[in-house]
This record gives structure tokens, sequence and C-alpha cells, in this order.
């Protein structure tokens, strides 16, 4: 019994050195993030006002923010959006393994095919050849103007998992129905073997919106930022926030 408490508390110590926990609550400046335009978009604007980012996109091709490493493997990012216009078809999501203008791109849209109705939807993307493959596709109503929604993309080896305000939406494996030539086509979510590594982001296309409260955590993420900084205001938005996640 003893040998295995000694067990137990090494892993324990190990991976409380191997898993970090990297926290953007926008108190100071955008050292950290780059932008992405990888959709030559019109020009956008971006200012932190009260502590958060508010991000301006105002055409359909989507702007983004990254942060990290293209070293960066199995890890989580959770964000907090509240959007605050829509300006047209346009769409708000997050982004996993980054890497060469490749990525895994989870967003909630009605801007795909010229089909009005909104969606859920993953993504294997690559924003140079300028094409797609589908992960995942399901109708979704849209993220609610003025309210906080929780984006959340975890990756691991060649598994992802897409939540929205803590309800899982999909996961590799998962099926979906895709309508093709007018027929509806039952597809199992593929794995993302093609993105092994990569930084992570969000971003928005025809919306203004608040961003706040960016976590990632996993492996070889440093640590950042906690509560500790945040002031005394915005600590009581975050945790009407938490308590209601």
């Amino acid at each position: 019994m003893k040998s295995v408490s000694i067990i137990v508390i090494f892993f324990l110590l190990t991976f409380s050195v191997w898993a970090g926990r990297f926290m953007e609550t926008f108190d100071d400046d955008l050292a950290d993030w780059q932008e992405l335009n990888a959709h030559n978009a019109i020009p956008g604007s971006w200012e932190i006002i009260d502590a958060e980012l508010e991000m301006t996109n105002p055409g359909g091709g989507a702007r983004f923010f990254t942060t990290g490493d293209e070293t960066w493997q199995d890890y989580s990012i959770e964000v907090n959006v509240k959007p605050l216009e829509k300006r047209g078809p346009g769409n708000i999501g997050i982004l996993a393994r980054v890497k060469e203008n490749r990525a895994v791109w989870c967003l909630v849209s009605d801007l795909f095919l010229n089909d009005p109705e909104s969606k859920v939807m993953c993504i294997s993307r690559d924003f140079n050849e300028k094409v797609h493959e589908a992960l995942y596709i399901k109708p979704h109503r849209l993220l609610r103007l003025n309210k906080w929604s929780k984006l959340k993309l975890s990756v691991g080896g060649d598994h992802f998992t897409f939540s929205i305000d803590g309800k899982k939406i999909t996961e590799t494996g998962d099926p979906f129905i895709l309508l093709h030539r007018g027929e509806q086509l039952m597809i199992k979510t593929k794995d993302i073997s093609s993105h092994p590594t990569g930084s992570t982001g969000f971003g928005l296309a025809n919306y203004t919106a608040r961003f706040d409260n960016i976590t990632i955590t996993g492996a070889g993420i440093p640590d950042k930022g906690g509560l500790s900084v945040i002031p005394r205001g915005k600590l009581a938005t975050t945790w009407a926030s938490l308590k209601r996640f």
C-alpha cells in the first residue's frame, strides 16, 4: 500500500509539473497574440475595453487571434464570447493546432454555401489552398446577442471534442448527415491526424463581439495569468460566469 501511495504522489507531482495553464483576461495588452487574416478579410478593429477584447470584423472572411507554439500538441482551449452585433451572415469560432495556415476550426455559423440555416461545424481547414474537410455539421442556433457563451475545443492525439456552454456537441467518431447533390449521406466524424501539432486561437466574421477569460490547459502549456490579477469589478462578473457554467 505504501508503494502504491508513493507512485500516486509521484504521478500527481509529475503531472502538475508537465501540465500548464495559460489564462488571458485582457487586463493589459495583446503581447501574446498575433492576428491571422486567413481569408484576406477586409480591415476590422479590436481594442481592450473594460478588460475585455472587443473585436469587429465587418466582412464575411474570418479573422483570428492566435497564440502559442506550433509544437503544442494535446490541450484544451476555452473562450468566453459575447456577440454584440451581427452584421450579416457570419460565424464565431475557435481554432486548435494552427500550423502553416492549417487548423482544426469549430464554429457556429450561418455563412455556409448560401444555406440560411445556422449550424455548428468542425472543419479541417487549409486556409492557403482554400479547401476544407467537414469533420462535423449539424443545425444549431446562433450564439445569442448580448449574452456570454463558452466555447471549448479539446485536442488529444488524433481525437477532438467540441462543447458549447458545458454541453458536448461532438467528438471524433460521432455520426452526422451531410447533404450532397440532394442526397443525405451518413458520415462519421474523422480524426485529426492531419493536424498533429499547432497553436490555438479564436475569431469571427461579420460580427462585433467581446472575448474574455481565454483559458488554455495542457502538457507543455506555459503558466500565465489568474483571477488574482483581475480588477474587482471584473472579478464579480467572472464569478457570476463561473457559477452559471
